[in-house]
């Protein structure tokens, strides 16, 4: 399930905007973290790319049904409820439910991993709030 993972892409800050560049520069463990070489890998088997987009072909053959029962306006229709829903969350700093797209969708009511064990991408983990927000209000 990828509800955090959106938000967390979007207001992600660029950490190559802000790093020194040239033969000196160090390796910022405060804001690139620890340096893993499985991040650097290909996907390791064949359906590992295709989980990571189980949410975006889901929602195309959903639309494409959808526009084969009532016709184009209801996907469009749709389409434009979720991007109005996306638009409405919390501080970029503070984590966001997306319970208005859950229930657009159909997954307000399924228990999945993320609910019980909670997503890695989904920590608790708080970034710095003041630049967070100056680069979402685009002064920096």
């Amino acid at each position: 399930n990828s509800r955090g993972a959106s938000a967390l892409l979007k207001d992600s800050i660029p950490i190559t905007e802000f790093s020194a560049s040239g033969p000196f520069e160090g390796h910022d463990l405060l804001r690139r973290g620890f340096t893993s070489v499985k991040n650097e890998l290909l996907p390791s088997h064949p359906l590992e790319l295709a989980e990571k987009n189980f949410q975006l072909n889901q929602d195309k053959t959903n639309f494409d049904t959808l526009r084969n029962i009532q016709g184009l306006h209801a996907p469009l229709k749709l389409q434009m409820e979720f991007r109005a829903v996306k638009q409405v969350q919390r501080l970029p700093f503070l984590h966001s439910s997306n319970i208005a797209l859950d229930t657009l969708r159909g997954n307000d009511e399924c228990i999945g991993f993320e609910d019980i064990l909670n997503d890695p991408s989904q920590s608790e983990v708080m970034g710095e709030p003041h630049m967070m927000m100056e680069y979402k209000l685009g002064l920096l």
